[in-house]
């Protein structure tokens, strides 16, 4: 069970719903069978245009694209997927992550849309899955971008501690941890966004059962990828090791091309320009 109690799940879906409802551009809204379970996929963007794969995060959704899609729909028939077993509108199903089924799961995401190959951006959680999935189906990746990717600088966990001890503290305490989690970079929202997000944050944390992080990938496998590589990440992550993140990449990928953004954590603003150059929009 992937919530806490059937009124947390009520609570997040309904929250969901009424985010969903405000998708920027127009779009098609697809539940497509795969061999794990239903999967719902925000498809935007003209049908004849380029295949764009998106991942989002851990504890999210696929409208965590939402400041993105306009450009990205302008350019790119773009597939919003939501991850299986994540508090989106996809199956709560968890594969083992240490196991091929993501990778046929998302075989079977892309047979169902007719798409044979893809340019995958993911984020955090989504990155991870885009990785492994370049990995193990690379005729079917284009090209991979990946924002704050978990899997290949090791996970950090004195956050967690500091996050059980600011949230003794209150509605103040519960702010400072999501702050420290996430990094500076939220500042840079308006207050509104920054409302909406700690709220959504707030909800998820209440009612949701984080999964156990996925394991790093090894050196071989990293020196697999043949596609071309973009990663953009922060120096102040709190969740995961950036410089490593770095470090490995150019050592084994070396025409990966990886950017740290200064005084940015887990959190990373859209890099709009940065990120449609790569895609080749």
């Amino acid at each position: 069970m992937i919530y806490r109690s059937a009124a947390g799940e009520r609570l997040i879906q309904e929250q969901y719903r009424r985010t969903l409802a405000r998708w920027p551009v127009e779009h098609e809204q697809l539940r497509l069978p795969t061999p794990e379970g239903e999967t719902f996929v925000i498809a935007s963007g003209p049908a004849e245009a380029p295949p764009l794969v998106l991942l989002h995060g851990s504890g999210s959704d696929s409208t965590q694209w939402s400041d993105r899609i306009p450009e990205f729909a302008a350019r790119f028939r773009s597939y919003a997927v939501d991850i299986l077993g994540e508090p989106g509108g996809s199956a709560p199903n968890r594969p083992p992550s240490d196991s091929d089924r993501y990778a046929v799961w998302l075989d079977a995401v892309l047979d169902e849309l007719g798409v044979r190959d893809a340019r995958f951006m993911g984020i955090s959680l989504g990155g991870w899955m885009a990785l492994d999935y370049a990995t193990r189906r690379p005729d079917r990746v284009t090209r991979l971008a990946l924002c704050c990717p978990i899997g290949i600088g090791g996970q950090r966990t004195a956050h967690l501690a500091k996050a059980l001890l600011l949230n003794l503290f209150g509605e103040r305490g519960k702010r400072a941890s999501m702050r420290g989690l996430l990094g500076p970079a939220l500042d840079e929202l308006d207050p509104a966004e920054r409302e909406a997000l700690f709220e959504r944050v707030r909800l998820v944390t209440e009612n949701y059962r984080y999964r156990v992080p996925p394991p790093v990938f090894g050196d071989d496998t990293l020196r697999g990828l043949r596609m071309p590589v973009g990663v953009i990440a922060g120096t102040e992550d709190a969740m995961v090791d950036s410089a490593a993140t770095k470090r490995r990449l150019e050592a084994l990928v070396p025409h990966a091309r990886v950017r740290l953004l200064p005084s940015v954590g887990h959190f990373v603003p859209a890099q709009l320009a940065e990120e449609l150059a790569f895609l080749g929009g």
